[in-house]
């Protein structure tokens, strides 16, 4: 039964690990739906700075992280748009598998609880 586990944990980080790294670079760049509700109101020249109008957007402010090394779906110091997008897709898989499973391990390895039956006896 381990066998059939590993090998399933195994393809679906093949699956995760294709999506982040190939896939995710031709995501659409347009706004979704949150993105768009927040440009309601105002108007955008071709370099998406505003121009005109009140929307949420103009009280944005700058992320806490957005200096972090994978800040902006890219990694920061490759100048190649795809790789970049393809390295930080992979390391965020890799890192949110290995926190998971350390996780899981930690969890499975905790000895139960004795119930009071157990000590009563």
């Amino acid at each position: 039964m381990t066998r059939r586990l590993g090998w399933f944990l195994a393809g679906g980080l093949l699956v995760a690990l294709l999506l982040a790294g190939v896939v995710s670079n031709f995501a659409s760049a347009s706004p979704d739906g949150l993105d768009a509700t927040a440009r309601e109101g105002c108007t955008f020249d071709a370099g998406g700075e505003i121009t005109s109008g009140t929307c949420m957007v103009q009280q944005e402010g700058a992320h806490q992280l957005s200096d972090s090394p994978l800040a902006g779906y890219g990694m920061r110091g490759i100048d190649n748009g795809f790789l970049s997008t393809a390295l930080a897709g992979t390391a965020g898989v890799l890192i949110t598998f290995g926190l998971g499973g350390g996780l899981f391990w930690l969890a499975r390895r905790r000895k139960p609880a004795a119930s009071s039956s157990d000590q009563a006896a």
